[in-house]
């Protein structure tokens, strides 16, 4: 299972969010330069990125995006799962997809499956934004 462009775009674009949280809204076309980006492209992940519930739009002269809550209350899983959907490793465990397969009562594996997806839920749920931030400040 791989991270699409969509999700590794939109966690660059909302670390340079948290970056500048308490400096205001910050224009997409700042942000589509800082991160080297296509500005179209992140105006489709904004789009989707606002109606979750992440981010703020402002308009006007000094318009742009803020995030919608501060950098430690959102955490990387809100992100990507904004963007990606489920990231479970097979279909049979991903939330939406509970009853697709026909072998789910008959499974050998399936514990693998969920027991693997319940780590990365775990990893992605318990690293926020501002954590991210933190660790990249040190290693600068």
């Amino acid at each position: 299972m791989l991270i699409s462009t969509r999700g590794e775009y939109g966690f660059r674009a909302m670390l340079v969010l948290a970056k500048n949280y308490k400096s205001g809204p910050v224009p997409l076309r700042e942000i589509a330069e800082r991160e080297q980006l296509s500005e179209q492209y992140l105006e489709h992940l904004f789009r989707d990125l606002k109606a979750k519930g992440l981010v703020l739009s402002y308009r006007g002269a000094k318009g742009g995006y803020k995030l919608a809550r501060p950098p430690a209350a959102i955490c990387v899983g809100d992100v990507l799962w904004a963007l990606e959907g489920s990231l479970a490793p097979m279909q049979c465990v991903a939330e939406e997809g509970e009853g697709s397969c026909r072998h789910r009562e008959s499974c050998s594996t399936i514990f693998v499956w969920q027991r693997l997806k319940e780590a990365m839920d775990e990893v992605l749920e318990t690293i926020s934004l501002a954590d991210v931030l933190a660790k990249s400040l040190l290693e600068e």
